[in-house]
């Protein structure tokens, strides 16, 4: 592996800006795009896009009753917009040692940056305001949401900056509810309306993250981005690897049937795990392999994304 796939910088992030214009984040439903800004919601308000002709009902503005239809009709009728509206995003990078992780093109966290950053730069292209939250061993960093290009590179510097500490041989302990405490924090800030898109590994999730997540989306649009590896899901046949999360090794010895059957059930179980939250939750978990480039996949994924956006 080139040490380009092991860590990231800060200009290798803000240049991908251009990779990000081309980029169709469809959404299936009223917009015609996932991660586009103006969004139509599905509130009912005196908005720009017409949506329907009904019957008047009590409480209904009289300003929108449609005086021709009506006429035509003899019965009162009313037309009915659908607002347009912006929504602040909120995009949540997983830096711990965890994702200090590759086999081929890049490390996992090489990958969350730089997924994070298509988005980062495809929200703010689209006119809305993008901040978000960098997580890992090294504690947390914060940049609220804004409407500039300042604001996406402070993202980008504060993620290539958690990004740079990761070291195989890292002494810090790593806290297992990390993952849990950030979406917390999301949570405490994201009210309604925010598109939260969570870039992760997702590992050290509980019943608490699938909780958090829940929570978040009844009210928001999330998105989750599971980063891996193809590694475990096709391990070599022969030869030992010795494994450390920055403490204790462990050697696995490949070449026994019984240790690879162990492991390629764990990582498919996790993975079908996490997954399903995608039915039970109704929100997109979709996987971004390090092992490939990371724009093309982006691009696939969300254009065949069956996630539809959340009623208002």
């Amino acid at each position: 592996m080139s040490d380009a796939g092991v860590y990231v910088s800060t200009d290798e992030l803000v240049a991908l800006e251009a990779r990000a214009r081309d980029l169709s984040f469809v959404q299936k439903a009223r917009s015609h795009q996932q991660l586009v800004g103006r969004m139509q919601s599905a509130m009912r308000g005196r908005g720009l896009i017409f949506e329907e002709l009904r019957d008047y009902l009590p409480g209904d503005d009289i300003r929108s009753i449609d005086w021709r239809v009506t006429a035509r009709t003899s019965r009162p009728v009313v037309r009915v917009y659908s607002e347009e509206k912006e929504r602040p995003a909120l995009i949540i990078v997983d830096q711990r040692i965890n994702m200090f992780f590759g086999s081929r093109r890049s490390m996992k966290s090489v990958t969350a940056a730089e997924a994070a950053m298509l988005c980062a730069w495809r929200i703010l292209g689209s006119g809305d305001r993008v901040g978000g939250f960098v997580f890992g061993e090294s504690g947390t960093n914060e940049v609220k949401p804004h409407r500039s290009r300042n604001a996406v590179i402070a993202f980008a510097e504060k993620i290539a900056r958690q990004n740079a500490g990761l070291r195989a041989d890292s002494k810090g302990e790593p806290d297992p509810q990390a993952l849990d405490k950030v979406l917390s924090a999301v949570a405490n800030i994201a009210h309604h309306d925010h598109l939260v898109v969570v870039v992760s590994d997702f590992d050290g999730h509980t019943a608490t993250t699938r909780d958090i997540l829940l929570r978040l989306s009844i009210h928001n649009d999330v998105i989750c981005l599971l980063v891996y590896d193809p590694f475990l899901l096709d391990l070599p046949t022969s030869g030992d690897i010795v494994v450390s999360g920055g403490g204790p090794q462990a050697e696995l010895v490949l070449r026994t049937a019984s240790v690879r059957s162990s492991i390629d059930a764990f990582a498919r179980n996790r993975g079908r795990e996490l997954r399903a939250w995608q039915r039970q939750l109704g929100l997109p978990m979709l996987p971004i392999s390090a092992a490939e480039e990371t724009a093309p996949q982006l691009r696939r994924l969300l254009e065949q994304s069956a996630w539809r956006q959340r009623r208002r």
